[in-house]
């Protein structure tokens, strides 16, 4: 089969034609129809992510498609079964092997190039707002990053979920986006005093930041009593350091949030999310943005597309 690998790293990953896997105890081999990149795929290659597996190993961490074979041990798959997955690891390629524990049963209603654009991105947004935060009817959400992979899903499963949104981004045509996912304020990333505007929206119940500096500050200090704020990446550069005297006098919560690390201690959790999001995108409340799809074999233009931040939402590799 054709797998994309990274042989060694911090080289650019290339084409292998290896021998078809077979499943072990408690194993699917999947037939890949399509494959969900992530910014984590691009870390793996320089040997940033925490995750990175020793080389050589085949990027593409969340997929669709359909059982080949079974493992043994396996209960509730049998070949043919559509599926999702997050695999974390070997999506670029022809077959994947994955654990059945990771995996869930697509719907009919789900192509298969949605079913690889939403586990990753919608299940850390899920997670994060109702497993950890509690968000509820009524409240207000606010959104940083809100047109970049997991910020636009916080918007749309947010206002899923009954919450009013405020959505910050950088430039008319991202918040654009934003607002076509629902969002009910606006806000540049570029405008001055984040703080105040937020105040003047009335404050926030929950801040959803994959940011961090300065925009995760603000927020705090925007943040109503009894506020959660989640920190789910930095993708601005800077780690907040969060002033402890502040969360006390407001009775605020700070969070994170590894989403695939819930598969090592919970992982029945996780699916139960996926199985949620599963569920509205096929009744249609949930409608995932992919804004460009790759055949493999430009698999590299594919990652470049996404390194370049040319993307709204998802990339997604076709098979």
């Amino acid at each position: 089969m054709k797998t994309f690998q990274v042989a060694a790293l911090g080289q650019a990953p290339a084409f292998r034609d290896v021998p078809d896997p077979v499943p072990g105890p408690g194993e699917l081999v999947v037939e890949v129809a399509a494959c969900g990149l992530n910014f984590a795929d691009l870390l793996m290659i320089e040997g940033k992510y925490q995750d990175t597996p020793q080389p050589p190993f085949t990027l593409g961490m969340e997929i669709a498609g359909r059982v080949r074979a079974v493992g043994p041990g396996v209960l509730g798959f049998q070949p043919g079964d559509r599926i999702a997955a997050f695999c974390g690891q070997g999506g670029l390629a022809e077959l994947a092997v994955v654990a059945a524990h990771r995996c869930l049963h697509l719907p009919a209603q789900i192509d298969m190039v949605v079913g690889a654009a939403f586990p990753i991105a919608y299940g850390t947004s899920h997670l994060a707002l109702d497993h950890k935060a509690r968000l509820q009817p009524g409240e207000t959400l606010f959104v940083t990053g809100a047109a970049g992979g997991v910020g636009l899903t916080a918007v749309e499963i947010g206002k899923r979920m009954g919450a009013r949104v405020i959505a910050s981004a950088r430039g008319a045509e991202k918040l654009a986006v934003a607002k076509a996912a629902g969002a009910d304020h606006l806000i540049d990333s570029d405008a001055p005093d984040l703080r105040q505007t937020l105040k003047d929206l009335g404050g926030v119940d929950v801040v959803y930041d994959s940011v961090g500096g300065p925009a995760f500050h603000d927020a705090l200090r925007a943040t109503r009593p009894e506020g959660r704020l989640l920190a789910i990446g930095f993708a601005g550069g800077e780690v907040p350091q969060v002033p402890a005297n502040l969360l006390l006098v407001k009775n605020l919560s700070v969070m994170g949030l590894y989403w695939g690390g819930y598969l090592r201690f919970r992982p029945a959790v996780l699916i139960e999310s996926l199985a949620t999001l599963a569920g509205w995108i096929a009744e249609g409340s949930l409608t995932p943005h992919v804004s460009y799809t790759f055949p493999l074999a430009e698999a590299a233009e594919a990652l470049a597309c996404l390194r370049e931040r040319r993307s709204t939402g998802k990339v997604v590799v076709t098979v």
